[in-house]
């Protein structure tokens, strides 16, 4: 697997309610990674699969480490330095660790029913509509 120079997110580009949360994050927080949807990915490349890319987003450190779900989460704000990295810090911790994975997994459950959310997130990654995944990384606008 290729090292990198920054790590990258890789999120559901499907989901209205995961790409508005993205560039919220990358407006606000402004994370130091690549973003980028799994549709688009070189998901092999990165070291990960369609289906856990459908199941949770996902950090992929430059060494290849992935993260997912609230981890990943805690991985950006971490990278994003300042106040944000103290947050990022504390959801590693347990039990703050815990309760961010039940947090997020109960978002994850529920993200067709969030603001944003769409019909496409509710199906399983192979009948969801869209591209498949593409030769390579790019950046999220």
């Amino acid at each position: 697997m290729p090292e990198r120079s920054v790590p990258v997110l890789v999120y559901d580009g499907d989901c209205a309610f995961c790409t508005s949360s993205v560039n919220f994050l990358t407006r606000y927080v402004r994370p130091r990674c690549t973003v980028t949807p799994w549709q688009f990915a070189d998901l092999d490349a990165l070291g990960t699969t369609r289906e856990r890319a459908g199941h949770e987003v996902l950090w992929i450190s430059p060494l290849g480490a992935v993260h997912g779900g609230a981890q990943a989460v805690a991985k950006l704000l971490l990278s994003a330095g300042g106040g944000w990295a103290w947050l990022g810090g504390l959801l590693t911790l347990p039990p703050v660790r815990w309760i961010a994975h039940g947090v997020y997994r109960a978002v994850a459950a529920n993200r067709t029913r969030l603001p944003g959310g769409s019909p496409a997130c509710a199906l399983p990654t192979d009948r969801r509509p869209g591209p498949g995944p593409g030769p390579g990384v790019r950046s999220a606008p």
